[in-house]
């Protein structure tokens, strides 16, 4: 039996050591913070420190010299720094009752630039290059009467808009009609069903009128092909399809939203009191020598109704195939099928790809007094001299499928079907071509090799297709750099690396045809120092992947192979890809490889 003496003691538990918690890396400067967001490494942030001493400079000038970082990074940098909100003017609505505000003499000599005013409030949003200027906040605030909200955005960015919104008359112009309509006054602030009753008097009036001519000038100046007006909460901002991209360009007040609905209501020959289902019309628009047909599109929204033009320019010039981006072996592929007695060629891509625009091209090239040639459209996008053009009309009848089988009665050498979207449609195309006409149409795929299952899914006999089918091209359109203002420069390794992997023996080639060396290529972006009305990129490019229908390709379509089959056999016998093309158009300067990957990234 053991005692207590016998019991052996328990050791004590040996301690184990504590490591201490890394510290949180304290924010000193703004160098720390484009350290931690990645924009910096430690080794660059220390030796600019000593660069500093040596040469008595700003680090932020130094940075900006070096390019170490871009003038973005590092005002975003600051305005996490001094917890200030950061604006980018491009993506937001500038307001023209906020810029009345400030003049322009005050809004130059404090590099700051009014965007948003929110009356309930009283404040009024400020973009600064310095917003811890304390004494130009001040000033504002005593000139305006409004109490200033400060946002950090770069120096560059604040003086182009400056000179673009302060000289355009869109904002100067819609400002004083703004103030001289009166809507949104207190005497003015009537209920719906009075507006309703006085809307026909209200926006006949010359302010409102004055608004709509300048949103609509605007448009023509800008080369835009599309206007929103799109109501909003509390605002209504107004959007321009410019070279493909929609931008703010324009904030109207709420109070005016419904006098200017009417009023371009009024022009389309639309009813202005019926609000509750869309309204199509169109009416013309003359501005500076310029005609355009404007095709007008109206839709109920919760916030109120919301209006798309469509501006078709009367005297625009079609363009030639050559223009538009083709050439080289695809250029060559579609001059040899669309002078094809008869059979069908095939245009595919997302809307607004430039599809119709295309087809135009070739018409104009194949039309003579000898052949009649007849279009199907939705809309009638260009007048062409010597063809039979027709706009469908579904509410009486004339849609694409009747409208064609009225065309096969009119003795036709020629037809365009603006676009095939049944199989009533697809069968009329096959008869057309089996019976010895030359049928050009359009379809909504992603890829030259998926119009053919997308025909099949639509009901066409593969035989047929087969026998029918004699190209497809794909397309889509990159904007093109701005050629008086753009700069040369050498890409990132990984850059360089993508272009090879994506173009593979024909870079080799190309390299070889422009007397290039493969190590030291160089590629274009816009310029930083161009002035400051003039945009990055101006103009517009094609890129394509253009598919004759071989022999191989024949027993495919028999066979009913998926697209993927049918491009791969199509690449083995040549055919160029969106994207190897679109690359060859950055290597050539005409565009940026970021404009080719956002539209042919798939």
């Amino acid at each position: 039996m053991m005692t207590a003496q016998d019991e052996v003691p328990t050791p004590a538990p040996v301690p184990i050591p504590q490591v201490p918690a890394a510290a949180p890396q304290v924010i000193r400067s703004v160098t720390d913070v484009l350290v931690q967001n990645g924009s910096l490494t430690l080794d660059e942030a220390q030796q600019l420190e000593a660069q500093q001493i040596l040469t008595n400079k700003s680090i932020e000038s130094i940075m900006l010299e070096k390019k170490l970082v871009s003038e973005d990074d590092l005002i975003q940098a600051k305005a996490e720094f001094y917890n200030i909100p950061f604006v980018r003017l491009a993506d937001v609505g500038i307001s023209p009752e906020a810029m009345s505000q400030l003049a322009e003499g005050v809004a130059r000599k404090y590099t700051m630039f009014p965007f948003a005013l929110n009356k309930e409030e009283k404040t009024l949003s400020v973009a600064m290059a310095d917003p811890l200027d304390l004494g130009a906040v001040d000033f504002a605030a005593q000139k305006t009467g409004f109490r200033i909200l400060p946002h950090y955005s770069t120096l560059s960015e604040i003086e182009r808009m400056i000179a673009e919104r302060y000289a355009q008359s869109l904002s100067t112009e819609v400002t004083q009609a703004i103030a001289d309509s009166q809507i949104g006054g207190p005497q003015q602030q009537t209920e719906k069903q009075e507006f309703a009753a006085l809307s026909k008097t209200v926006v006949r009036e010359a302010p409102i009128t004055k608004i709509v001519e300048t949103i609509l000038a605007f448009a023509l100046k800008a080369r835009a092909s599309d206007v929103h007006i799109e109501p909003q909460e509390e605002k209504t901002r107004v959007r321009y399809r410019i070279d493909g991209i929609l931008q703010e360009k324009l904030i109207l007040p709420k109070s005016v939203q419904d006098a200017v609905v009417s009023r371009i209501k009024i022009l389309s020959d639309l009813k202005i009191d019926e609000k509750r289902i869309p309204q199509d019309g169109r009416f013309n628009f003359k501005s500076g020598g310029e005609e355009v047909d404007l095709r007008v599109s109206t839709l109920p929204t919760i916030h109120g109704e919301k209006i798309v033009m469509r501006l078709l320019k009367k005297n625009a010039v079609v363009p030639s195939m050559e223009d538009l981006g083709l050439r080289g072996l695809a250029l060559r592929h579609l001059q040899t099928a669309i002078h094809v007695p008869h059979g069908i060629v095939l245009v595919t891509g997302p809307t607004g790809s430039g599809k119709t625009t295309t087809l135009y091209s070739v018409l104009h090239e194949i039309n003579t007094p000898k052949v009649n040639i007849m279009t199907l459209e939705d809309p009638v996008e260009y007048q062409m001299t010597g063809v039979n053009q027709v706009q469908i009309n579904v509410q009486a009848g004339l849609s694409f499928a009747s409208g064609l089988r009225s065309f096969l009665r009119q003795d036709p050498n020629i037809i365009m079907v603006g676009e095939i979207r049944d199989s009533e449609t697809v069968d009329l195309a096959l008869q057309a071509s089996l019976t010895g006409h030359l049928v050009f149409s359009t379809v909504h795929t992603s890829s030259a090799a998926g119009a053919v299952p997308r025909l099949v899914d639509m009901g066409a006999e593969s035989f047929l297709l087969a026998s029918t089918l004699t190209l497809a091209m794909a397309q889509r359109i990159v904007r093109k750099v701005n050629e008086d203002y753009k700069e040369e420069y050498t890409p990132e390794p990984a850059v360089m690396a993508d272009i090879r992997n994506v173009l593979g023996t024909y870079f080799d080639a190309w390299c070889k045809q422009n007397g290039k060396d493969p190590t030291a290529i160089t590629l274009v972006r816009p310029s930083e120092n161009r002035p400051q009305k003039e945009p990055d990129y101006k103009g517009r490019v094609g890129i394509y992947e253009v598919m004759p229908i071989t022999d191989a390709i024949r027993s495919l379509i028999l066979k009913k192979s998926s697209d993927m089959e049918i491009e791969r056999v199509a690449r083995e016998e040549g055919m160029l890809l969106m994207k190897q093309d679109g690359y060859l158009k950055a290597l050539e300067g005409a565009t940026t490889i970021e404009e080719v990957l956002r539209v042919a990234e798939v």
